[in-house]
């Protein structure tokens, strides 16, 4: 150890920069003679490396102490300003930035103008376009609107994306290449609302082949326009249709086609809907004119609905049905009921104006004739007629009564008539309402003014007196009208039901 103080002090009174260098290493060497530590000697060799490269150090500049190099070697990497590492020792890629540049430079996005579509100023670039209907969730007869869940697939060739590979594989992107690249900018038309899915994530898939083949979907739900005829409604069958268009390109730039026809539209087996029968699915595809911009390649998706009519049997049909059915039972209750007949007449009136209200309500205020507007108006029409019915029947039983009391005025006093017979000895003045009975029972619902009538033709021919065909013509039975009812009114109403069911069903 004496011999290695001497050395140092005579190393630190050198001046040139060479024998500093030589001492510095001479140092070294004879430390790590003392130590055995293996690191030192890689430390010398790396001072030995800088010495070559032909850079001096800076006079003044010594070597530090074993203890601070040690030190210094065991401290995690100081950050420089800028944020990078101090020693490129500790440095180390980011591979999470290497994959958008790889992308690119494979794909040569920067080389090229995706602004323009594939083949500009040449013929229009085909796209081809096939649906996976997901879902069909509701249809509104009030909006007259559907809405309805789809995967949507383009395809088309863009030779820009086109890339080299060994295995002829395709590259498949999310939704952060799409922004970089020419796609297709199809849009919904007489969409009210349409939005794509993002949980969790863009429901948006792009697919690049070797050829520079391109496959993009995306899943989309989509509220479309139905115009919907409901003149037969609820017996009614609509067509509806999902038209795909290009917003900007015109059939001179794009030309949008199914890619395999009808194939090209597929559905799911667990599509079904509450109201409705799924009968069809189609594809067509037209031209739309646009005065200003041109003509347009357009697609169709349409499909057909059939009404499922047992919900309105038991909601609509049926209770109209029952409640003109229940108008009929005032044809068989007495006339003089009037307490019973009235109140039953105004009830059925009232719960049909309840059920046409009810139906209204929840459809489109239409300015047509719906199917059911008739079968309800008609029914409301019977029970109506119904409660006229009484109210004629009334009135002229009140005719009759008048007549009836004219004719027991003009009749003459039968108290010594010689024919007892036609007389019953139970007769009596006080029941001034069945006066003309005598003592005889009804049959048939033949009434008593029958007999009053008959009793007055007698006493004329006994008494001799003329002009009974005055008291003849009087005579009129009350009942014959609701006799009458009891078989036109339902046999009007089975009539008008094989008619209206003949047609509409």
């Amino acid at each position: 150890m004496y011999r290695f103080s001497l050395r140092l002090r005579r190393a630190r009174n050198a001046r040139p920069v060479r024998e500093k260098l030589r001492e510095q290493r001479e140092v070294v060497r004879l430390w790590a003679l003392d130590t055995m530590h293996t690191d030192v000697v890689l430390l010398n060799l790396l001072l030995w490396t800088v010495g070559v490269s032909g850079q001096p150090r800076p006079r003044g500049q010594m070597l530090q102490s074993h203890r601070h190099v040690r030190s210094k070697r065991e401290m995690p990497p100081t950050v420089a300003p800028h944020g990078k590492n101090s020693s490129p020792i500790f440095k180390s890629p980011d591979i999470t930035k290497a994959w958008g540049s790889n992308t690119e430079r494979l794909l040569r996005i920067e080389d090229h103008d995706f602004t323009m579509r594939p083949g500009f100023g040449g013929p229009a670039v085909p796209v081809g376009v096939d649906v996976q209907v997901e879902s069909l969730d509701a249809i509104s007869e009030v909006d007259m609107d559907f809405t309805m869940t789809l995967y949507l697939r383009h395809y088309w060739k863009d030779e820009r994306l086109a890339f080299k590979s060994n295995h002829n594989q395709s590259m498949t992107f999310d939704s952060r290449l799409v922004k970089k690249i020419w796609v297709p900018d199809m849009f919904f038309v007489h969409s009210k609302r349409s939005f794509t899915h993002d949980t969790t994530t863009d429901n948006v898939m792009l697919r690049v082949y070797p050829d520079g083949k391109v496959l993009y979907s995306l899943r989309v739900t989509v509220t479309a326009m139905c115009s919907m005829d409901l003149s037969r409604f609820p017996l009614d069958t609509q067509t509806c249709s999902l038209e795909i268009e290009s917003y900007a390109y015109t059939d001179d730039d794009l030309l949008l086609y199914w890619k395999e026809g009808n194939r090209s539209l597929n559905t799911d087996k667990g599509i079904s809907l509450s109201q409705f029968l799924i009968q069809e699915f189609h594809t067509t595809t037209r031209l739309a004119f646009y005065s200003s911009t041109g003509w347009y390649n357009r697609l169709y998706i349409n499909f057909t609905l059939r009404r499922h009519i047992f919900f309105f049997l038991l909601q609509t049909y049926f209770p109209a049905t029952l409640m003109v059915m229940l108008s009929w039972v005032s044809f068989w209750i007495d006339r003089r009921a009037v307490p019973a007949r009235v109140p039953l007449g105004i009830t059925t009136v009232l719960t049909m104006s309840t059920i046409i209200t009810g139906v209204n309500a929840s459809m489109p205020r239409v300015s047509y004739i719906k199917a059911v507007d008739i079968y309800l108006w008609v029914s409301f029409v019977f029970v109506f007629l119904s409660v006229i019915e009484y109210a004629a029947v009334n009135y002229l039983s009140t005719l009759q009564e008048r007549k009836e009391r004219k004719l027991r005025e003009r009749l003459p006093c039968t108290c010594g008539m010689a024919h007892p017979g036609m007389m019953s000895a139970s007769y009596s003045e006080v029941d001034a309402n069945t006066t003309g009975n005598y003592g005889l029972s009804e049959e048939n619902g033949v009434k008593r003014e029958r007999m009053l009538v008959q009793l007055a033709m007698e006493s004329d021919q006994v008494t001799g007196h003329v002009g009974t065909s005055t008291y003849s013509k009087a005579w009129i039975d009350t009942h014959v009208i609701d006799k009458y009812s009891r078989v036109i009114f339902p046999g009007s109403y089975i009539l008008f039901n094989i008619i209206y069911w003949s047609i509409y069903s």
